[in-house]
């Protein structure tokens, strides 16, 4: 019986016929080192962890479990979702509503008085087919939506993007019922 001594190197042919080098013991394709964790090539590669489930009545939104995911807030009373500080990492947080708010709201806010969001929601009303765009103001830091005119009514989608110190980038469509009003608000 041989001894399994595990891949330390392979050629891989793609197609067109290039031949690649493929080194796993020291992560390279072609000779170029992979500079990439596990961790972040599973985060992007792991089709079974796009979707995360928030059904308690807090959040506490984090760079590994949440950046490059989807969100789905599932509670009737409403989730406040508290952003990491802004740092300018980069990270993409996605929301979505799965379950209707029905009491309480739905809350994504900064993590501190010095972050900021900066954008617009597209706020749809679903009962009369119209919609308005309302932008942030300088110092806004919490969305709430409420199940009613501010949004939370399943489908709307809302992105917030850490762009710079302090500042997350904000853009999406939210689902609302009843005249539109503006999500945005300083609380924080």
């Amino acid at each position: 019986m041989g001894v399994y001594r595990g891949i330390t190197q392979d050629n891989v042919t793609i197609q067109g016929g290039t031949a690649y080098s493929l080194n796993l013991v020291t992560p390279s394709i072609g000779g170029t080192a992979v500079l990439a964790t596990a961790a972040e090539i599973d985060a992007v590669a792991d089709a079974s962890t796009r979707l995360v489930s928030a059904s308690a009545a807090t959040l506490a939104v984090t760079l590994a479990a949440h950046d490059q995911k989807v969100i789905v807030l599932n509670r009737a009373a409403g989730v406040t979702a508290t952003l990491p500080a802004a740092v300018g990492s980069g990270a993409v947080f996605r929301f979505t509503t799965g379950t209707l708010v029905t009491s309480n709201n739905n809350i994504i806010k900064v993590a501190d008085s010095t972050d900021v969001m900066s954008g617009s929601l597209y706020v749809t009303d679903q009962a009369a087919g119209t919609g308005t765009e309302f932008s942030t103001v300088a110092a806004s830091d919490t969305i709430t939506m409420n199940g009613s005119t501010t949004g939370g009514l399943a489908g709307g989608v809302l992105t917030l993007i850490d762009v710079a110190t302090d500042l997350y980038a904000v853009f999406g469509n939210i689902i609302a019922t009843g005249a539109e009003a503006t999500p945005f608000s300083a609380s924080v």
